[in-house]
């Protein structure tokens, strides 16, 4: 059996333990305790931290998200880090709030119960919880999902609410090659199962918050915004909504309805669908339709983006393209929330 170690956090004095064999990442999520992080395969650099003292050495990771001068002056990735002794850690990125609040990772079975097409090229994937019988998580979080055959998982976002704790929707694109999404026309079937691991991320809305809200998505991104949205209206969120879609075509947009129907719950809701290649009229109740880019549409219509939360989901390209429009816009890092997948796990 592996070796035990404690692990002290700074400045926030949370204390847990970890097996030499475990990721300090992990050893987190196994103890309740909710440490930032977005890819978990150190490439973003989301749970960049500080060695105060201790041994500690990382698994493979990407220099361009920890470079060798960091790493030189003690800078690690959590979610690549094993401990070899006792150490001490500085939290570089933190929400005080969250740490001890975050929901402990689950290994559930889960049963297919609908695979459906929205668009040709993403796929509506239903899962029901079958041991053990809910899977709980915060609006927005994302779960890996195993694919079946292999020791190997891909990453989604939950589109559902924990209201429903049986069932839950993910919203999946395809890629050419995909592992996971290959396997959406003829691998996967009703009635398969699925291991599921998870909730993961910090895409969530945050409890007393009352600033307005601006969501940027893009492809299935779509899924967190909608339980986002779905959470706000089953919850009669008073706060203002702005939900920027990129897509396409006409083609390529989905869920019109429900989100014009959720809409009428919410304050001062719109929904703003952003056409890159539009070919023709696009059948929704929103306010018009805008070509262009998702990011330039925001930046034309959105003058106040820095007295906002904003919430970004979609492919890496759109969000590296929003966090440039959010920094050029001065918005304050804590006011910008997203969970960036990185290849593999964003398929």
């Amino acid at each position: 059996m592996a070796d035990i170690h404690r692990i002290h956090f700074e400045p926030v004095d949370i204390e847990m333990d970890v097996g030499e064999d475990e990721k300090i990442l992990d050893a987190a999520f196994r103890q309740g305790i909710h440490l930032m992080h977005g890819c978990r395969e150190g490439q973003c650099s989301a749970c960049k931290s500080y060695i105060l003292d201790g041994d500690i050495q990382m698994e493979r990771y990407s220099t361009f998200a920890c470079n060798d001068s960091e790493v030189d002056e003690g800078y690690v990735l959590l979610c690549r880090a094993h401990a070899f002794s006792d150490c001490t850690i500085e939290l570089l990125n933190f929400d005080e709030g969250e740490l001890l609040g975050g929901v402990p990772i689950q290994n559930v079975r889960t049963t297919v119960t609908a695979i459906e097409p929205v668009t040709h090229d993403i796929v509506s994937l239903r899962l029901q919880a079958g041991e053990p019988g809910t899977f709980e998580f915060k609006p927005g979080q994302y779960a890996d999902l195993t694919i079946p055959g292999t020791d190997e998982h891909r990453s989604f976002s939950m589109a559902t609410t924990p209201s429903t704790p049986d069932g839950v929707e993910f919203l999946i694109k395809k890629y050419p090659g995909g592992e996971f999404s290959g396997l959406l026309d003829s691998g996967i079937a009703v009635g398969d199962d699925i291991a599921l691991t998870g909730p993961y991320g910090s895409f969530t809305l945050k409890e007393g918050h009352v600033l307005p809200v601006v969501c940027i998505g893009g492809g299935a991104g779509m899924a967190p915004i909608l339980s986002l949205l779905r959470h706000m209206n089953e919850t009669g969120s008073t706060r203002p909504v702005r939900f920027y879609y990129g897509a396409r075509t006409p083609a390529d947009l989905f869920y019109l309805d429900e989100i014009a129907e959720l809409g009428k719950n919410l304050r001062d809701f719109v929904f703003v669908p952003c056409l890159s290649e539009s070919a023709g009229p696009a059948q929704t109740e929103s306010s018009d339709v805008e070509e262009g880019m998702v990011t330039d549409v925001v930046d034309r219509r959105e003058a106040d983006l820095h007295r906002c939360e904003v919430y970004l989901c979609g492919p890496p390209p759109m969000v590296d393209a929003a966090l440039g429009l959010l920094d050029t816009r001065a918005v304050p890092k804590d006011q910008v929330f997203y969970d960036k997948f990185t290849s593999p796990t964003f398929e």
